[in-house]
């Protein structure tokens, strides 16, 4: 076997493999969608058959039942807050480790990226206390604001790498045309940052959006506050489950994130690919 018959049959290998995995993760989603237009009797038969006549009825009560209008504001809320926080706060974070390099800065982006490796779970009790006593718990906005800190650390580590790549001769004209730091930064180097930003973006959106255990702690408390997610799960009980309904709300919790995926999804390549240049 030639050189290139070995790389022609490697090349098919992983193709497969990656075909395999794909379609291992794509089928559970496929099916959610597939019995999202089944009645519950159809579910309950077979649950991998295909529908014999689409029904768009477990949509209509769905969305009137979870009030969809409203629980699509609230994670929208908590999604844009969390969003611009962690974009923000991190990006120039990683703007001031990387240029003002000392003997603390190391130090410093240590602590910072640290608290990706501690478990949400051993925090969460003390988390949900310490927001009760400042007031972010059952808000929100308050919950929005909790994902900066879970957010930023990783956001941080990205930037950070991708920082890197951006002539400090940049900031060194600037300072001798008269901008300050905030200046150069804002109107020089963020712009800078798109592909890196987008990439932040997406990544945070796809865990905000979809996430169940947080906002489960913070705002179940409230059917004002709830989210998509939560609202889905009120149609799984412990002794009886509509999956019907439950399926149905499901599809339209997580659409609105793999949309925004997949059409922003070249970019997460970009600029992750981009940010490894100079790591």
């Amino acid at each position: 076997m030639t050189r290139k018959q070995k790389r022609l049959l490697n090349r098919m290998v992983m193709i497969v493999c990656l075909v395999v995995i794909a379609g291992i993760y794509i089928y559970p989603v496929y099916l959610m969608f597939m019995n999202s237009f089944k009645p519950f009797g159809e579910i309950i038969a077979d649950v991998l058959a295909l529908p014999t006549k689409p029904d768009l009825s477990n949509y209509s009560y769905v969305i009137n039942k979870m009030k969809y209008v409203k629980l699509f504001r609230n994670n929208l809320v908590i999604t844009a807050t969390g969003i611009a926080g962690i974009v923000v706060f991190s990006s120039m974070a990683a703007y001031i480790l990387d240029r003002r390099r000392g003997k603390y800065s190391s130090i410093v982006y240590t602590i910072i990226i640290t608290p990706m490796l501690i478990p949400f779970q051993t925090i969460m009790i003390t988390l949900l206390k310490a927001m009760n006593v400042i007031h972010l718990s059952g808000s929100k906005l308050g919950l929005g604001i909790q994902y900066w800190g879970f957010g930023i650390p990783m956001a941080t580590f990205i930037f950070y790498n991708f920082m890197k790549t951006i002539p400090k001769e940049l900031d060194e004209s600037a300072v001798i045309d008269g901008a300050s730091t905030t200046r150069t930064f804002m109107s020089i180097i963020f712009p800078l940052l798109k592909s890196v930003t987008v990439t932040v973006i997406v990544l945070d959106v796809m865990w905000i959006w979809n996430d169940f255990l947080l906002p489960l702690l913070m705002v179940n408390s409230n059917n004002e506050t709830k989210t998509l997610v939560l609202a889905a799960y009120t149609f799984v009980g412990q002794m009886n489950t509509k999956w019907n309904y439950a399926l149905t709300a499901m599809v339209l919790a997580v659409v609105p994130s793999i949309i925004v995926f997949i059409l922003l999804q070249k970019y997460i390549v970009d600029g992750v690919v981009a940010g490894a240049v100079k790591g």
